[in-house]
């Protein structure tokens, strides 16, 4: 009897890890598919204190929804027709120059005579030739296959941009009826309890999404400002204004370092289109403001937004940011708002009634 127990006890055992296994298998190959929806999830929370208050001026709900999302649609349709006339402009000029970058890479006595007078120090022109030939040749299959993969990320990338817009605009319909069907889960006795909680949630996330928005637009209006103004003082305009202040716009969405890495990215590209000068300053301005929305814009726009200790956003933020990427970056905070408003109104109290 006691060796059939163990072995019942083996047997269900056994079976429970390969189901554990399998649900992890499976949560692994959806992988994606949830991160797809917790976006979209998460933009809906952001959006729907817009559509609530579109509601309160007495539109329709429906109207409300289309005013909100024409308005996304358009920010990003003007990112796109700020990119459009880059990339043309550019590629206008390589073509422009095509027939002089071939005559001179054809020119091997000119090439040669360049790299002699500029980077002698690396060496002899014909060994460094012949060392570019043997890498390409050594990893001509590593950058093929890098390229295709960059295709792929890409297009990839904006296959699900278009899916998360898809389900945002579902759950920003229904998302009325989804709190409804999940509060009715609850017992009745713990029901108001868990609604009140899950308000609090909501209008966390809705509170930090408009944050990260108003201190992505300080940024972006503010470059705009000063890259006119100095265009003004060099008396020479600076080109591609209006999308550095929307890639300012973009990069102070993300956490921690979106900032940054706008700010480097930015002027480097003022370095490719603009004389020294405009770099240097550049960069200054935006040693200064990263100071400025340090110290002054976030504590000011994000203190009613989430009241999360500054060691939790910083850890929240980085461990977001390796589970999730970009996506986890952005919804760790609001996440690490509701872990804290969970143990504070239900675990504490629980733990005082002991």
């Amino acid at each position: 009897m006691k060796i059939q127990n163990a072995f019942r006890l083996g047997l269900f055992g056994g079976l429970g890890v390969l189901v554990a296994v399998a649900i992890g298998g499976g949560i692994t190959v959806l992988g994606p598919i949830l991160t797809y929806v917790g976006a979209a999830l998460f933009l809906a929370l952001g959006i729907d204190p817009a559509v609530s208050w579109l509601e309160r001026r007495s539109l329709p709900r429906w109207l409300a929804i289309l005013i909100v999302l024409v308005g996304i649609l358009a920010v990003f349709a003007g990112l796109v027709l700020a990119i459009i006339p880059v990339i043309a402009d550019q590629i206008g000029n390589l073509i422009q120059q095509a027939p002089d970058i071939v005559n001179t890479l054809t020119n091997d006595k000119a090439v040669k005579g360049w790299w002699d007078e500029t980077l002698y120090w690396l060496g002899t022109y014909d060994d460094a030739k012949q060392a570019v030939v043997d890498w390409f040749n050594k990893n001509f299959e590593t950058i093929t296959a890098g390229v295709v993969k960059t295709v792929f990320t890409i297009a990839g990338g904006a296959f699900a941009a278009v899916i998360v817009l898809i389900l945002t605009l579902y759950f920003v319909a229904s998302l009325s009826s989804i709190k409804r069907g999940l509060y009715q889960l609850i017992p009745a006795t713990k029901r108001e309890k868990f609604i009140d909680l899950s308000e609090q949630i909501s209008d966390s996330v809705g509170k930090y999404v408009r944050g990260q928005v108003a201190l992505g637009l300080a940024n972006g209006i503010l470059t705009l400002l000063f890259m006119t103004l100095l265009g003004l003082i060099l008396g020479n305009p600076i080109e591609y204004s209006a999308l550095f202040a929307f890639l300012a716009f973009l990069f102070s969405l993300i956490p921690l370092v979106g900032t940054i890495s706008g700010a480097v990215l930015i002027t480097l590209s003022i370095w490719l289109f603009e004389p020294w000068p405009a770099v240097l300053v550049v960069g200054i301005y935006y040693l200064i403001y990263m100071q400025l929305e340090a110290y002054v814009l976030s504590p000011t726009i994000m203190k009613r937004a989430v009241k999360v200790p500054g060691v939790v956003v910083v850890v929240a933020a980085l461990a977001g940011g390796t589970l999730l990427g970009i996506l986890g970056a952005l919804i760790a905070i609001p996440v690490a708002a509701a872990i804290l408003l969970i143990i504070k109104q239900v675990i504490v109290p629980r733990q005082n009634e002991l």
